[in-house]
């Protein structure tokens, strides 16, 4: 009660920090008489100053409000689009590294272009994120007019791009971008060989467009590149067979934790009949049977947990995912685990091989890289807590240029799905008579489907939008507003196309007039469809504006409220309504199951629904608490990748490190001195005795190590030598092989190669370490059971596997470094083949792990043998001095 007063007298939070950036506004408005007064070229001219005025120390929160105007001036004369003051608000906070929640048809598309300038003009670059390519090139063309007008270069990153078209995107000021794209080239570039080929530059800013959509909803699964693995293809394949088999005493099924287990019943059916089928042997959780285990598993989930048209469609007879949010196809996204390939067995598709992670990273890490992000949605404020906490973004809601005159109705419920459906037909039968168009959201491709059927017996004309339609997209929903238009969507199709009553004009006469050349009958049918255009809206807008139905809730507020925000755009009118059941979903997983008797106690007749905004208020109770559950899913899964995350890290900069490096010499040398030393300690502990020494290992070691039959033996029974004898010994055998190589090879080749074998030993570790995290991300939720915290297990011994990878890194290098030879006809071909393994990846050929044959021994009394020596590395002559300090002493 006290809130709520303090809140009308003072205003929120919210209210007060827009009502501070009006002086800011007004700074911004002082600068458009004089700028209106400029000539073109003067006007292009304004960033050349004020990038002058930033290399001379002022920063970019100074230069804002003339950046600001400059836009908009740029803006009015290229595209005919003046920003609002509203607009500018949205500008401000983009700029200061927040998220500007702007309701559908605000302009957040133009709103963007005023930060991307201002942090542009640094030369830094700036990315600015859509949620498809079509969005990304639209709008790189569109907004890239106003950029270009200023003098900056803009670019997009989209499929089908070679590696020189990427890196000259990235080269540009702005770029367009998917977060897919981004992600991809990201994970890429950290597997190259060269820093030339990387195509990124170090980031710096980026907007990310429908931010809820990408930060949240695509965030829930990361992004992997993997190559493959042992094929196990069969194995699902049979397995999938016995699942039909089941009974429902079989399994329990938990829709709410979305798993499947089987029950004891179940278990010993599956033992006896893949027993019988010789597919194994003993019980089910025997160890030797933990593969059989793990493809029922998946099988039963597979089975009972993910349904076709819904979860997947099956297309070109491959599975492909369809995202529960956005109702997009999400091609080249696979299910992990094995998952996917269960499907595949499930549908009679082809079973791909199962795949391996080289490369993988979250949404969620991937753009806490970098140093400043921001974003726009029309849906934010209901994700509040989980932008603050995961990302460090707070959420300002702009306030709309004109006031929002849609007409929000209650839920109506119903009993039955059919008395619900027969709701909806009726209420778009209604709105068809009077030439409304109304715009009807569905959760899945199935129910889409499944209304369309009902609207053809009905003989009403419609558009279906789900992902079997995706291509014709954003011609779709942006005709979605003319007179007695009927479109059925998934809950967010043609997100980022504004819905125009009367149509879109645009769309209209790109599409009308492709094939017309006479200009005079082109531009006559382009009067012609304006004209059209402009008494549709009238009509529409008599009509009632656009109607939208929604016919069930969704788990998310959110994307309930993308859906209604649909109509009604900048003060149009328009009207929104949900149709429920007690049958949905939501309803029947998450409301209470005495519902549907206490209804029908109180005599609710077939037909009739239920009306009151009591029944809104239960709905978002409910939708909350499923979103809290989801927040702490996704945040508790983050707190996992962040353990890997910080390895991600590490390996990546080293790898950057070392393809930035003139050469790595040194670094291997260290590295080849560390193992032997290990070596040494280990062999030959500290303070043991002669007959202790593990003579026989040490010498097998050596032999693995560095390749050489070292007389060890001979050495240890001299009288009074000790460990650190032996090792400096080892030490000058290996150096003098190095140097023989180098010789041998010269310096150019040896340096060249040592830092591709040292990065492609560390991709292989890395691999293999994904590997082995993701099996322990598996097994360490057992560890509940043992009152111990998974998350602090998975942590230790993360931590633990890293240090043995880098253990491993330093052996395998070590071992490599000294057995390779190359393959070559003959010594005058080195060079030449140097620069063609310098320019790319090695191919597997060119590096052969054979014992090396002696071509040219180093003769340490014969520093003719020596070739050329860097001056950091050991003497040739034996010594045990740097060369520099040695032979190559200068005079």
């Amino acid at each position: 009660m006290l809130g709520a007063l303090v809140k009308r007298l003072f205003g929120t939070a919210n209210d007060r920090y827009l009502k501070g950036l009006n002086t800011i506004v007004q700074s911004i408005n002082e600068f458009e008489p004089t700028l209106e007064a400029l000539s073109d070229d003067d006007l292009k001219a304004q960033t050349g100053k004020l990038r002058d005025r930033l290399q001379q120390g002022e920063s970019l929160d100074s230069v804002l409000p003339e950046a600001f105007a400059t836009v908009r001036e740029a803006s009015r004369r290229t595209l005919g689009l003046r920003h609002f003051d509203v607009q500018m608000m949205g500008g401000i906070v983009l700029h200061r590294g927040m998220i500007s929640e702007m309701a559908t048809g605000e302009g957040k598309t133009l709103v963007a272009t005023l930060p991307v300038y201002l942090n542009a003009i640094e030369g830094k670059g700036v990315h600015v994120v859509t949620v498809n390519d079509y969005l990304a090139k639209r709008d790189a063309e569109w907004m890239g007019e106003i950029y270009r007008y200023l003098g900056m270069t803009v670019g997009c990153v989209h499929p089908g791009l070679d590696e020189d078209q990427r890196r000259a995107a990235y080269a540009c000021d702005i770029t367009y971008a998917t977060n897919n794209e981004l992600g991809f080239d990201y994970l890429r570039d950290n597997m190259k060989f060269q820093i030339e080929q990387m195509v990124q530059r170090n980031f710096n800013y980026a907007i990310v467009d429908e931010v809820d959509s990408i930060l949240i909803d695509e965030a829930r699964t990361p992004l992997i590149i993997s190559g493959p693995a042992e094929d196990s293809s069969e194995s699902y394949l049979t397995i999938d067979k016995f699942i039909p088999l089941l009974s429902e005493e079989h399994y329990e099924v938990d829709e709410k934790s979305r798993s499947v287990t089987l029950t004891d019943e179940g278990v010993e059916f599956v033992e006896e009949k893949l027993n019988e089928a010789g597919v194994m042997k003993g019980a089910l959780y025997e160890i030797e049977n933990v593969s059989s285990l793990h493809h029922i598993n998946q099988a039963l989930r597979a089975h009972k947990l993910f349904q076709r048209d819904k979860d997947y469609i099956v297309k070109d007879n491959k599975v492909v995912i369809i995202d529960e949010f956005t109702g997009r196809m999400m091609e080249g996204r696979r299910f992990s685990e094995g998952l996917h390939q269960a499907l595949e067995a499930k549908e009679g598709a082809h079973v791909q091989q199962e795949n391996q992670t080289l490369a993988s990273i979250t949404f969620q890490n991937y753009f806490r890289l970098y140093p400043k992000l921001a974003g726009m949605t029309g849906t934010a404020m209901t994700e509040a807590e989980e932008f603050s906490s995961i990302y460090n973004l707070d959420v300002i809601s702009m306030t709309t240029n004109l006031p929002c005159i849609r007409i929000d109705h209650d839920d109506e419920v119903y009993r039955t799905e059919r008395e619900r459906d027969n709701a909806i037909i009726q209420q778009i039968k209604e709105c068809y008579a009077r030439k409304q168009p109304t715009l009807v959201g569905t959760v899945s491709i199935e129910k889409s489907e499944y209304l369309a059927e009902l609207l053809k017996k009905e003989k009403i004309p419609h558009k279906v939008l789900n992902a079997r339609y995706h291509e014709q997209e954003a011609m779709i929903i942006a005709q979605a507003g003319s007179p007695g238009a009927v479109t059925i969507a998934t809950n967010m199709a043609g997100r980022g196309t504004d819905i125009k009553l009367g149509g879109n004009e645009e769309m209209r006469i790109e599409q009308e007039t492709a094939g017309i050349e006479d200009e005079a009958k082109r531009q006559a049918k382009i009067e012609a469809i304006i004209a059209e255009v402009a008494e549709n809206k009238k009509l529409v807008k008599e009509a009632g504006g656009l109607f939208m139905i929604g016919s069930e809730r969704h788990e998310s507020r959110r994307i309930d409220n993308q859906l209604r925000g649909r109509s009604g755009r900048q003060s149009d009118p328009g009207a929104s309504k949900f149709f429920l059941s007690l049958q949905d979903d939501l309803m029947r997983i998450f409301g209470s199951d005495r519902m549907d008797s206490m209804l029908q106690k109180l005599g609710l007749e077939d037909g009739e629904a239920i009306i009151h905004p009591w029944v809104n208020k239960a709905l978002e109770k409910a939708q909350k608490k499923v979103e809290a559950r989801n927040f702490e899913i996704r945040k508790n899964l983050l707190k996992f990748d962040d353990v890997m995350n910080d390895q991600r890290k590490v390996i990546y900069e080293q790898r950057k490190e070392v393809m930035s490096a003139a050469d790595v010499k040194d670094t291997v040398s260290a590295m080849r001195h560390e193992v032997l030393e290990d070596l040494v300690t280990r062999c030959i502990p500290a303070n043991a005795y002669a007959e202790q020494w593990e003579i026989k290992s040490l010498h097998e070691e050596c032999m693995r190590l560095v390749a050489m039959n070292l007389p060890i033996k001979d050495w240890a029974a001299e009288d009074g030598i000790a460990d650190q004898e032996i090792l400096q010994r080892i030490l000058q055998a290996s150096d003098q092989k190095m140097a023989a190589k180098t010789a041998n090879y010269g310096p150019e080749v040896m340096r060249s190669l040592e830092k591709q074998i040292l990065l492609m030993v560390l991709d292989k570790q890395w691999k293999d370490h994904l590997l082995s995290l993701d099996h322990l991300k598996q097994a360490v939720g057992l560890r509940a059971y043992g009152q111990r915290n998974p998350l602090d297990e998975y942590k230790r011994e993360a931590f633990e596997m890293f240090e043995a990878m880098l253990d491993a890194v330093r052996d395998e290098l070590t071992m490599l470094i000294h057995r390779f030879e190359l393959q070559q006809p003959n010594q005058a071909e080195v060079p030449r083949k140097a620069q063609e393994m310098h320019e790319s990846r090695p191919a597997p050929d060119s590096i052969s792990k054979t014992q090396p044959q002696t071509a040219k021994e180093v003769d340490p009394a014969d520093p003719s043998t020596w070739g050329k020596v860097s001056r950091n590395s050991l003497c040739p002559c034996g010594s045990g001095s740097k060369y520099k300090h040695c032979h190559g002493k200068l005079s």
